[in-house]
């Protein structure tokens, strides 16, 4: 769990909000995660597979998965190892919305994925732009072909070369884009 010195919390009326933990304020990535997973689950049930190509057809929803995992490596932050609470709490309302055999397949690969960024985030001493990005691109690929495996089970036509391709390029789209944003706050605060 994060603390808070003095300089963040201050001495203004709100100083109670901000030393509390708990606080929606400090939380906002953690219920975000908690609420991407299940509606990026859900959506593969429905989405409509777009053609590019003959033989390239792919889930458009494999394009937005890499925020699930940016928004984890910013959830982690605010709550640590609980983390792995929020992503059980995300998958039982995978299981709901989506039914139990897509919460499988999405608890498989999130387990695995958060087991590569949970050694990066805990034993690197790198900075934050820096582990954002390798945790997006160790665990991307990893992630990416056991969940669509999973998904394949239960829609056929999810595990293609065009539905890999797109989902890692998706996650490592958003993980630069918060790479850049993350990286030029590191270099203002210098």
């Amino acid at each position: 769990m994060s603390t808070y010195s003095k300089k963040e919390t201050g001495t203004t009326s709100h100083s109670l909000i901000s030393k509390n933990p708990t606080s929606l304020r400090y939380v906002k990535y953690t219920l975000l995660y908690v609420l991407l997973i299940p509606l990026i689950n859900w959506s593969f049930t429905w989405a409509p597979m777009w053609e590019l190509l003959p033989g390239w057809a792919f889930n458009p929803v494999t394009i937005i998965t890499g925020l699930v995992l940016v928004v984890r490596d910013f959830a982690q932050r605010e709550i640590g190892h609980e983390v792995l609470i929020a992503m059980a709490v995300a998958l039982g309302l995978t299981a709901l919305a989506a039914g139990p055999e897509l919460a499988l397949a999405s608890g498989a690969a999130f387990a695995v994925s958060e087991i590569i960024d949970w050694l990066l985030f805990t034993f690197s001493k790198y900075k934050l732009s820096t582990r954002v990005l390798l945790s997006s691109a160790l665990a991307a690929p990893v992630d990416t072909t056991i969940f669509l495996y999973g998904a394949e089970l239960i829609r056929d036509g999810m595990l293609t070369v065009p539905n890999v391709v797109m989902s890692i390029v998706g996650k490592m789209v958003g993980a630069l884009v918060i790479w850049w944003f993350v990286r030029r706050r590191e270099t203002l605060k210098v």
